[in-house]
């Protein structure tokens, strides 16, 4: 049974440049958090010092499946980037989403309350 690395290696050159072209611009159109930030030569350490938050938190939000898109658009301009939303509909050319662009930024960050450690009632 032939394997795929047999049958490309026994294209033209040309012809494996090509496909080898085209495998790099599917796999940069599909990259996750960490890829992204591997990609711009950052670690998770570095990340942590750009988000002042710790590395732990920076390993937490790359695995996560969803986000706000506050903590999106931060993650990403601390490496130096613009997040853009567009929307995509069948029966239309693309629409970029104007409205949303500054989510997040006008609102004062929430003050945490310390919590009180539970005191010891005695009973006699």
């Amino acid at each position: 049974m032939k394997n795929v690395n047999h049958i490309i290696g026994k294209l033209p050159a040309h012809r494996r440049a090509k496909i080898s072209a085209r495998a790099k611009e599917l796999i940069a159109e599909e990259m996750t958090l960490r890829d992204v930030r591997k990609a711009r030569a950052l670690t998770q350490e570095r990340m942590a010092e750009l988000l002042s938050i710790g590395q732990d938190s920076v390993s937490r939000l790359e695995k996560r499946s969803d986000l706000l898109l506050s903590t999106l658009r931060s993650y990403l301009a601390a490496m130096d980037g613009d997040l853009e939303l567009v929307v995509r509909f069948k029966d239309r050319d693309p629409v970029m989403l104007t409205s949303l662009e500054d989510v997040g930024l006008e609102r004062p960050a929430k003050k945490k309350t310390p919590r009180r450690k539970p005191e010891l009632v005695r009973t006699r």
